[in-house]
């Protein structure tokens, strides 16, 4: 204000220029809304090839392997070990699946089930019981196919991802030709893929180590289906800090009916050790070293990425919060003195 009273702030214009931006970007992100499906294997793919690249460097430095021989053996390695795992976790989980139904007590069957007698209405309703069991494995069927699918979508966009690194900083020439901004491209793109690929195998390491350590415990204090709970419990990892929690549950309610309040507080024990362990000592020293995820946030991401986005939501919570933390820094450094 000066002396008459009247304001002294600059007005604002907004030109045409402003105008037409603003809805290009508005476009451009009801575009990506559109597409969230492909943003979203093209971002895993990213992903996976942030957490292969330094195998494939490393091969290409020390053992003088051509790149795509180091990329052969990567994703080699990633398929066996995840069709390992289904071989030596399938076939158990159907052989315990007898036993945990004899533990329900479920009432027998009628011995004389060729004499029931059924009318038409009660033939109707079984006819509509069949065909919703068959939409449903139908349905299971056609997902199965389609996550087979897109899984091998990831590995063929990541590979041709790793297959361009060095040359994906300069795709930024499509939109500006300052060589500033293609070293802050480049510089991004590597604090992104060294802070990814290191939360990547912080999880795998996490998730191996809990899975273990509750298949020990819970074999040794012979808690029935100690295979899938310590499935569930390795798997859960993705989820940091809250998937521990749920893993607990069914493991607990478990032992209760199999072993009474006593193995039931027993087995509360042990997955609060192994939490307790698992917060303080393993994934403090694994997730600093690796990508530098704190606790505090870790947790808010998670929270606000099941609400936003469900299940997948919540599992890739955790890596759009490295991405936007590490082009917020570089924002900040180039930009920060301006702000005061």
């Amino acid at each position: 204000m000066n002396l008459f009273g009247k304001s002294s702030a600059t007005p604002v214009s907004i030109t045409p220029g402003t105008i037409l931006f603003t809805i290009a970007v508005l476009l451009g992100v009801y575009f990506l809304f559109l597409i969230q499906q492909i943003v979203i294997i093209l971002f895993l793919a990213i992903i996976v090839m942030s957490a292969v690249s330094p195998g494939v460097r490393w091969m290409e430095r020390t053992l003088r392997f051509p790149k795509p021989l180091g990329m052969l053996i990567m994703y080699s390695l990633l398929i066996s070990f995840l069709v390992m795992t289904f071989v030596l976790i399938i076939p158990p989980l159907v052989s315990e699946v007898p036993n945990f139904i004899n533990t329900l007590n479920l009432p027998p069957l009628p011995d004389d089930l060729r004499q029931l007698k059924l009318n038409a209405t009660e033939m109707g309703q079984l006819f509509t019981q069949f065909r919703t069991s068959f939409s449903t494995v139908f349905g299971v069927i056609t997902s199965t196919f389609s996550g087979i699918f897109t899984f091998f979508t990831i590995l063929v966009l990541s590979s041709y991802l790793l297959l361009d690194r060095e040359n994906l900083p300069y795709k930024v020439q499509w939109v500006t030709k300052n060589k500033h901004h293609m070293e802050l491209a480049k510089e991004f793109l590597d604090r992104m893929e060294l802070s990814l690929g290191g939360w990547v195998r912080g999880q795998l390491f996490l998730m191996l180590a809990i899975g273990v350590v509750t298949y020990l415990g819970l074999a040794l204090m012979n808690v029935p289906y100690a295979l899938p709970l310590a499935l569930l419990a390795g798997l859960l990892e993705m989820l940091p800090n809250l998937g521990p929690t749920i893993s607990a549950i069914p493991a607990i309610a478990i032992a209760f009916l199999s072993g009474g309040p006593i193995m039931g507080g027993i087995v509360l024990i042990f997955y609060i050790v192994v939490q307790q362990l698992e917060n303080n000592l393993i994934v403090p020293k694994i997730m600093k070293d690796n990508a530098d995820v704190n606790p505090l946030p870790t947790i808010l991401v998670i929270l606000i990425g099941l609400k936003l986005g469900g299940v997948m939501g919540a599992l890739l919570a955790v890596p759009i919060y490295i991405v936007f933390r590490t082009a917020y820094s570089m924002w900040l450094r180039e930009h920060g003195s301006s702000l005061y």
